[in-house]
C-alpha cells in the first residue's frame, strides 16, 4: 500500500509539537519504515497564533476538534489534548462515528472510559491506540500486547510519574524538605497545572489502571486502584529508610491474587541496590513478570516532547502497516469485570514510631505487634529527642489488615508519641 496515511492532530501543546517535529525531519525515514507516507493534514489548537517552533502553514486549520474529528480527508484522528472529559472525549467518540482510527496520549481519558471507548470502536471496527499514554517513550503497551502475549502475566509495577521519582530522588540527595523541592518542581515547571495529579499519585494510577488491563485481561477499573500520595513522606522517612538499605518510591503494583485484583499506587520501600532502587530523577520504570519470560524491566524517560511524540509515532507506524489489534490486547467484549482487592498480598513493611521514654517501652510495642500476629525483623533505636526516641522496626511479612489492627492499639501502650508511620516493603 503506497498511499499516504492521512492524519488530523488535535493539541499542539509539548507532544503535538514533537509529532510534528518528527514528521517534519525523518518523514522519509519514518515512510521507509512504515511502508507509506504518514501525512498531516490538518491541525487543531486552542490558540492559533501561538509559536510552536514547527510551521504550520502547510495545514489546514480546525478551530474545533471535533470538526478536525470529522474531516473526511483524514484516516486517523490523533487526539492529543488531554482531559477525561469534554472535547478530547468528544472529539474522539466523532472520529469513531467518521470511520477513523484513533491515537491518543490520554490516560485519563482511558482510564474513565477506556472500556465504553474500546466496544465503541471495536464495534466500528476501528483502532484506539494509547502507547503515548503510559511511560513516555517506554514501548511498554506493545511489550504487553505483542511481545508477552504468551505469558501469563503474574505481576505489573513500577514508577510511572517522573515529577514524583524527581522529588523523592532530589530530597535524598540534598537532604531538602519535602515542601522545598515541592516549590522547586512547580518552579522548573515539572508538575501539572493541577499538582495533585502528580503528588497524590492520581496520574500514575490512571497508568496503572491501564496497565493492569493489558495483563489480566479485564476491564479498566480506576476506581479501585487504592491510591496515596508522596506528600507525607518526610526527609527523617528517606534518611531512616536508606540507613536499612531501602530507598522510598511511588511505585504502582498490580497483581492478580485469590481474592480478586490488586491494584495500588503508594509510597513503598524497594531494596536500594534493585533496578528500581537505583532509579534516579524524571526517568520512569516499568517491570513486568510473566510465567514464561520471568522478570522484564523497561526503563527511559517518561514524559517530554520527544519520548511521548516517538510513542505517538510508533502506533502511526502500526496503523500505516496494517497492524490491527484490539484496544487492551484482546477484544472488549471478552474483558472480565475484575474483582478488586485491597492489599491481599502480604508483605514486610518499615515502621516508624515516636516512643516514649519509659521503662519496657519496647517491649509493650512488640507485644501488640505479636497480638496482631506481626513478627519482627529488625529494629533500630535512634538518639532521644525532648523525651521521646525515634524506634525503627521491619517486620516480616505482614498484611496491611494485620498492620492496621496494631497502629490502632499503639495509642493504648501509653508510649507511643504521635502517629506512626508504616510503608510497604515491595519485593523486587
Amino acid at each position: 500500500m503506497t498511499a499516504p496515511l492521512r492524519i488530523g492532530i488535535a493539541g499542539l501543546g509539548t507532544v503535538g509539537a514533537g509529532v510534528l517535529r518528527i514528521l517534519q525531519t525523518h518523514g522519509p525515514l519514518v515512510a521507509a519504515r512504515a511502508g507509506r507516507p504518514i501525512e498531516i493534514v490538518a491541525v487543531s489548537a486552542r490558540d492559533r497564533s501561538r509559536d510552536r517552533g514547527v510551521p504550520l502553514s502547510g495545514y489546514a486549520w480546525e478551530d474545533d476538534p471535533v470538526a478536525l474529528a470529522r474531516r473526511s480527508d483524514i484516516d486517523v484522528f490523533v487526539e492529543l489534548m488531554g482531559g477525561h472529559e469534554g472535547a478530547a472525549k468528544e472529539a474522539t467518540e466523532a472520529a469513531i462515528a467518521a470511520g477513523h482510527d484513533v491515537v491518543t496520549a490520554n490516560k485519563a481519558m482511558l482510564a474513565h472510559h477506556g472500556q465504553a471507548l474500546a466496544l465503541l470502536a471495536e464495534s466500528a471496527g476501528r483502532l484506539i491506540r494509547f502507547e503515548a499514554a503510559v511511560a513516555g517513550g517506554i514501548p511498554v503497551i506493545k511489550a504487553l500486547t505483542e511481545g508477552l502475549a504468551g505469558n501469563q502475566m503474574t505481576r505489573v509495577m513500577g514508577v510511572m510519574n517522573g515529577t514524583c521519582n524527581y522529588i523523592l530522588t532530589r530530597m535524598e540527595s540534598a537532604g531538602l524538605p519535602y515542601a522545598e523541592v515541592f516549590e522547586e518542581a512547580r518552579q522548573l515547571g515539572y508538575l501539572e497545572a493541577d499538582p495533585r495529579l502528580d503528588v497524590d499519585g492520581i496520574d500514575a494510577g490512571h497508568k496503572l489502571s491501564l496497565l493492569s488491563a493489558i495483563a489480566f485481561g479485564t476491564q479498566v477499573d480506576f476506581d479501585h486502584v487504592e491510591l496515596e500520595g508522596i506528600g507525607s513522606v518526610t526527609i527523617e522517612d528517606i534518611r531512616r529508610a536508606d540507613d536499612m538499605g531501602f530507598r522510598i518510591k511511588l511505585l504502582g503494583v498490580a497483581q492478580m491474587t485469590g481474592r480478586g485484583l490488586e491494584q495500588r499506587m503508594q509510597p513503598c520501600l524497594v531494596p536500594a541496590t534493585s533496578p528500581l532502587g537505583q532509579l534516579q530523577g524524571g526517568t520512569n520504570m516499568v517491570v513486568l513478570e510473566g510465567d514464561a519470560v520471568g522478570q522484564i524491566v523497561l526503563r527511559g524517560p517518561g514524559a517530554g516532547a520527544g519520548p511521548t511524540a516517538s510513542a505517538v509515532l510508533s502506533d502511526l507506524v502500526d496503523i500505516a502497516r496494517g497492524n490491527r489489534l484490539p484496544t487492551f490486547g484482546q477484544p472488549a467484549a471478552t474483558l472480565a469485570k475484575a474483582r478488586p482487592a485491597k492489599a491481599a498480598v502480604p508483605a514486610p513493611y518499615y515502621l516508624r514510631l515516636q516512643l516514649v521514654d519509659k521503662p519496657g517501652a519496647l517491649a509493650k510495642v512488640a507485644r501488640v505487634l505479636g497480638d496482631s500476629g506481626i513478627s519482627i525483623d529488625r529494629m533500630r533505636q535512634y538518639g532521644h529527642e525532648e523525651g521521646t526516641a525515634p524506634v525503627l522496626i521491619v517486620t516480616h511479612r505482614t498484611t496491611r489488615i494485620a498492620l492496621d489492627e496494631a497502629m490502632a492499639a499503639f495509642p493504648d501502650t501509653g508510649v507511643v508519641a504521635g502517629s506512626p508511620v508504616a510503608i510497604r516493603i515491595e519485593a523486587v
